[in-house]
């Protein structure tokens, strides 16, 4: 996931968001909330390609919040997005140049960090923001070192990594090893442990019909670099699950292309015409994000096309924080976004639920939030 996009300033208040009863400002359609859970101010990744660490923390933070705990704490999104580009490197280098390697990455990343790095606050570790996050400079330097050395066919220097370290220094400072925090001393191993946030209680999920139901399979995206395994399961049932979720209390980070014209940002909603959008006519594309209209039937059949011949890619991550239904009774999720606030929904919008069948790569949530019936299945316990 590696989506950007340049936003305003983070708006403080999330009050004011779950009275939204619309889209945006002339539009017809008519939201009643069914759930909205709480979640942290909207922050802005910029122009950067970190949507999933500020998307995975993001559902940590509301975690922390659930649990009664960390209210009003920022999770640092560059620690974590520090900690993991080493790892990348080496992969890449021991790979041959025959992986992944850049800004992009998935919620795997953000759990290996919690169980193996742990977490650290923003105000301890900001990795050197400067008004917005751009990355593009220290990425074009990190992605020439690697490949330099990755397809040399030479002796390889084996300071190569301090000098992937260095760049990672100068353009974002060192991950720190212990800070102070409130008072009280803290590795980040400690804080996150004592934050109560444990790797073990999450799992991904997915639904694709090209591997088993009810296993495991490594997700075959480009930014699972690290070749981790996600859940994969019936449609319904990844329907089921994330709305199980949201009703129950708990709220879920999500995977998703965001790429499709049907997808708009800037008029706060989500949805999937039944016409492909070429066989739309400019009234009907005009009306789209304001007259609710029928949506595509979407069948696992015409989610793993989409998937096959990549129409559908891992190119955004987002948190989903509550659900709503429209005048007709049609379902839709109120999701976070990391684009900052300049927007109808200041960092909010909705996605229908045929949106979030047809375009969702993978969803991470917390164990306990699925249904016992479709838990057993999986053989989560």
């Amino acid at each position: 996931m590696k989506k950007w996009i340049v936003g305003a300033a983070l708006l403080s208040s999330t009050a004011v968001l779950a009275q939204n009863t619309t889209n945006k400002e002339g539009s017809h359609y008519q939201f009643t909330t069914i759930k909205n859970l709480d979640a942290f101010d909207v922050q802005n990744q910029g122009m950067t390609g970190t949507c999933w660490s500020f998307s995975g923390l993001s559902f940590f933070e509301s975690e922390l919040l659930r649990m009664g705990k960390g209210q009003g704490l920022n999770l640092s999104e560059m620690y974590v997005v520090r900690t993991m580009y080493p790892l990348k490197a080496a992969n890449y280098v021991r790979m041959h140049g025959k992986a992944n390697f850049g800004e992009g990455g998935g919620f795997p990343d953000d759990l290996l960090c919690l169980r193996s790095y742990g977490m650290v606050p923003q105000s301890v570790y900001d990795g050197n923001k400067d008004k917005m996050y751009n990355h593009a400079e220290m990425e074009s330097l990190l992605e020439g070192m690697v490949k330099t050395v990755g397809n040399s066919e030479k002796t390889i220097n084996p300071s190569w990594q301090k000098a992937v370290d260095g760049v990672l220094n100068g353009y974002m400072g060192p991950a720190p090893e212990k800070f102070e925090y409130k008072g009280k001393s803290y590795t980040p191993q400690t804080f996150a442990k004592e934050l109560g946030l444990n790797a073990d209680d999450y799992v991904i999920v997915t639904s694709f019909t090209h591997h088993p139901y009810y296993q495991q399979f490594v997700l075959e995206v480009p930014d699972n670099w690290a070749w981790e395994k996600v859940y994969n399961v019936p449609l319904e049932d990844m329907i089921g699950i994330a709305e199980n979720a949201i009703n129950t209390g708990y709220t879920v980070a999500w995977a998703a292309d965001v790429s499709e014209k049907y997808f708009s940002f800037g008029d706060g909603l989500a949805v999937v015409p039944d016409k492909d959008w070429t066989e739309l006519t400019p009234e009907e594309r005009k009306n789209l994000f304001i007259e609710p209209g029928t949506e595509k039937t979407i069948t696992p059949e015409v989610r793993q096309h989409a998937f096959d011949d990549f129409e559908t890619q891992d190119d955004h991550g987002m948190h989903i924080v509550g659900l709503a239904k429209d005048q007709n009774g049609h379902k839709y999720f109120r999701v976070k976004n990391s684009w900052g606030t300049n927007n109808p929904g200041s960092g909010y919008f909705f996605a229908s639920e045929p949106y979030f069948a047809y375009k969702t790569t993978n969803i991470m949530v917390n164990k306990k939030a699925i249904p016992a019936e479709i838990a057993k299945k999986m053989g989560i316990k």
